[in-house]
């Protein structure tokens, strides 16, 4: 889309006037620097970039969006908006990012733009522990406004059921707080509800004394896949909340920092994080042990801090698309049709296709209902397309999109909202009556649209 330079000029120099220092027009070097994120399929191409450094800079910001009629789309640290921004103000929140612990209340208040390896940095020297991602570099405040589902779920539940409050800059109210007592329907739609409400500047949240897990991964090689994958359907489905665990079929790059049994290969890996002692673990472990033998067996006592090896997602980023349905069950004709439409002897250009088990802590409502979806869901299916740039568009989600048809007998219809992605943005993340709540709770809060959100 091509932007008139006249326009944007005139609307950052109007935003400045007004005390907000870093904004940008399209033809600044900083505005193509901002706008850079993870995923590097995405062009951004918005009027304006607000870079805000504190919260007065994003209320002044989203006042001037309502006076000015002007849609805006935050841009924080994670993975990603779903859709190229094309208009009004794109604000970016890495300038807020900050952390600090009370370590006798076992919280963190996180500012909006930290990562969590930020907040790992700052908790676990104190022997603390957040629900974190698995992928540390993610932003936090966008993995806690859709849920977060991390390598310790099935024990603790969703990270966003462990939020204690929230802090909002609204259209129509300004800076609010909100938490289980104050602004309660904004506390209930933000945890779990993703966007449309605001910019959440901050946010409170649990921290569990949790200092180790018993964890890692096994790496298997493609011919034992059918093995693999059919055990840990079996194995999956008794094992106790304190496993959390999934299975990967890994098609790897031919990188040099890969360890060489690994590289350039189609590999099955099976993540697996035990809260308890390490006996106890490895009992659990046995019968998948006993599937095949490993290429490479990590799984042993793992410091908290180091939590984001075990599915040793990638930092650098890079062109991606992705999508996500949940499954009621993932049994031995699951794990068979998994394999014949994404297994080794399959030439698709998908990186990785991964089935998580859910359910544990995830299953239960928190004492403080939120507007998490899919806790009724057994397994997670998730499916990230190689980094190939002429086939992000069309022959990469079409091949998502049959192995979404393949375990169409065994999915609920529903996705998870953090992972959803261009192949399924059709999916429900939530059932009716919860969809109808959050709609409202955002024409309460942004009457005008200024903050648009189209995901499902």
């Amino acid at each position: 889309m091509t932007i008139e330079i006249e326009r944007p000029r005139a609307l950052a120099a109007q935003l400045a006037a007004v005390g907000v220092a870093r904004v940008f027009a399209p033809d600044e070097a900083e505005y193509v620097d901002e706008l850079l994120g993870f995923n590097r399929a995405l062009v951004h191409t918005p009027e304006i970039v607000v870079a805000a450094t504190s919260v007065d800079d994003v209320v002044a910001t989203v006042a001037f969006a309502s006076r000015h009629g002007l849609p805006i789309s935050v841009l924080g640290r994670g993975h990603g908006i779903l859709a190229p921004i094309t208009e009004g103000i794109a604000l970016t929140t890495v300038g807020l990012a900050s952390v600090e612990v009370d370590a006798t209340a076992r919280t963190a208040r996180v500012g909006a733009g930290a990562m969590w390896s930020d907040v790992l940095d700052a908790s676990t020297p104190l022997g603390l522990a957040p629900l974190c991602g698995s992928a540390p570099h993610v932003g936090v405040i966008g993995y806690l406004l859709g849920g977060g589902i991390g390598p310790v779920a099935r024990t603790f539940g969703f990270a966003a059921d462990h939020v204690r409050s929230v802090t909002v800059v609204t259209p129509q109210d300004g800076l609010v707080t909100a938490d289980a007592t104050f602004n309660t329907d904004l506390f209930w739609a933000v945890r779990g509800g993703k966007g449309g409400f605001g910019v959440v500047v901050s946010a409170e949240i649990d921290l569990f004394p949790l200092t180790h897990v018993y964890g890692g991964g096994l790496y298997f090689a493609a011919a034992d896949a059918p093995a693999v994958v059919r055990a840990f359907a079996e194995w999956s489905a008794d094992v106790p909340e304190e496993l959390s665990t999934s299975v990967a079929l890994l098609r790897l790059p031919p990188l040099p920092q890969l360890p060489e049994p690994l590289r350039g290969q189609f590999v099955v890996h099976v993540r697996v994080a035990y809260v308890g002692p390490a006996e106890d673990a490895e009992r659990v472990l046995a019968p998948l042990r006993a599937a095949a033998t490993p290429l490479i067996d990590t799984i042993g006592e793992l410091p908290y801090a180091q939590l984001g090896s075990i599915h040793a997602d990638p930092v650098d980023p890079m062109p991606v698309t992705e999508g996500g349905i949940l499954l009621s069950a993932f049994d031995a004709g699951a794990a068979d049709a998994l394999l014949a439409a994404a297994g080794p002897a399959q030439d698709v250009p998908l990186v990785a296709v991964e089935v998580r088990r859910l359910g544990g802590a995830l299953a239960r409502t928190p004492q403080v209902d939120n507007a998490v979806g899919g806790r009724d869901a057994e397994y997670g299916l998730h499916i990230v397309g190689a980094p190939v740039p002429e086939l992000l568009e069309t022959v990469i989600p079409a091949v998502i999109g049959g192995v979404f048809t393949a375990l169409e007998p065994w999915a609920t219809g529903t996705t998870q909202v953090n992972f959803v992605g261009p192949a399924n943005r059709a999916a429900s993340s939530w059932p009716p009556a919860v969809a109808e709540r959050l709609a409202a709770v955002r024409r309460r809060y942004d009457p005008q649209g200024r903050f648009p959100y189209t995901g499902k």
